[in-house]
């Protein structure tokens, strides 16, 4: 069996404990191929992380609303669809052009290929975005203030709102957590409000969402399809659905590297 790396291990153990709800220390050994101890530690990473909750001998899992919210847990999943999604995003600026920015793991993806752009106006209400673009020359950074998440490292609440609505750009790029032919969700009433303030600030609305996202609700609706620019999702994305995401938008298909 080929060695998994830490980060692989843990993936493998909150998936493990989402599907059946809990599991023991010794049965997540097992499953892993490593020490109990080992696996004690991993818990404690992914407790740390807000993935599951830790209890005497193993885990139990968390309301799927609580780790998918999750910056940490987020980056872990589908790196290689959102780096291809990502790619086709950063092909859509151009230096000169001022760019919004939303708080979702794909965007940070893209944002770390827009700093060779300058000049660019950068505006974002993320701290890992920020931190993207501090040293860059040329750059122009706006951070949008507002009541500090750190279960997503970035800005949200009405003061978050009330600074986007005093801006307009050429171009927004947000994802969100969930879409189906017609519609886009998310599970949290707070980014909802943000997501929706950015895309009614943007000339040109653009999303960007890997396929695991998509033929999925949410608790509260985001917008409709119909009102984005354009929608970039990775060639996972069954021929069903793309055909009628094609009948309410633009949809680019960004293909992932056969030997990702």
């Amino acid at each position: 069996m080929t060695k998994r790396t830490a980060e692989e291990r843990r993936r493998l153990i909150a998936d493990h404990v989402v599907e059946h709800g809990t599991a023991t220390g010794a049965v997540l050994a097992q499953l892993t191929g490593v020490s109990l101890m080992t696996v004690h530690r991993d818990l404690d990473d992914l407790e740390r992380r807000g993935v599951l909750r830790r209890f005497r001998g193993g885990a139990s899992a968390l309301p799927s609303t609580v780790f998918e919210s999750n910056l940490d847990y987020r980056l872990g999943v589908n790196t290689e669809e959102k780096a291809a999604v990502a790619r086709a995003a950063a092909a859509l600026v151009e230096p000169g052009m001022s760019v919004m920015l939303d708080d979702s793991t794909t965007v940070l993806a893209m944002a770390r290929l827009l700093v060779d752009l300058a000049p660019l106006t950068v505006v974002t209400n993320a701290r890992r975005v920020v931190d993207v673009f501090t040293e860059c020359e040329g750059i122009r950074l706006i951070a949008l203030g507002g009541e500090y998440s750190r279960t997503h490292d970035s800005f949200l609440g009405m003061p978050c709102v009330e600074a986007i609505e005093a801006l307009s750009v050429d171009l927004v790029a947000v994802s969100t957590s969930a879409l189906d032919a017609t519609m886009t969700y998310h599970q949290e009433q707070d980014v909802v409000l943000v997501k929706r303030a950015m895309l009614a600030s943007a000339a040109h609305k653009v999303m960007l969402m890997d396929h695991t996202k998509l033929a999925r609700t949410a608790l509260h609706r985001v917008g409709p399809v119909r009102d984005l620019d354009q929608l970039i999702v990775d060639d996972g994305v069954g021929v069903e659905l793309l055909g009628k995401l094609r009948e309410r938008t633009k949809v680019s298909v960004a293909g992932v590297a056969p030997d990702a």
